[in-house]
C-alpha cells in the first residue's frame, strides 16, 4: 500500500472502513484475481481491520471512562 493509501484509511470512520472491509473480504472470497492483486487487497484489508479496531479500542476506552466517572460520582 502506498503512504497516500494509509493516510486515506486513516481518516475513515468506522461505519467507512467496515463497509469497505466487507467489500475487501468479498472480493477476495470471489477470487480470480492474480497474486499481486489478490495481496494488495488484502493489504488493504488488513489496514481497514486496523482502523476498525483502533476505532472500537477508542470507544471502548470511553464507555470505560464515563463508567468510571460515574461510579466515582456515586461514591462521593
Amino acid at each position: 500500500m502506498t503512504e497516500s493509501e494509509v493516510a486515506e484509511i486513516a481518516t475513515f470512520g468506522y461505519e467507512r472502513a467496515r463497509d469497505e472491509l466487507v467489500n475487501v473480504v468479498k472480493m477476495l472470497e470471489q477470487g480470480g484475481m492474480d497474486l499481486d492483486d489478490s495481496l494488495a487487497l488484502w493489504e488493504r484489508g488488513e489496514a481497514l481491520a486496523n482502523r476498525c479496531e483502533a476505532h472500537l479500542a477508542g470507544a471502548r476506552r470511553r464507555v470505560e471512562e464515563a463508567l468510571s466517572r460515574r461510579e466515582d460520582g456515586d461514591s462521593e
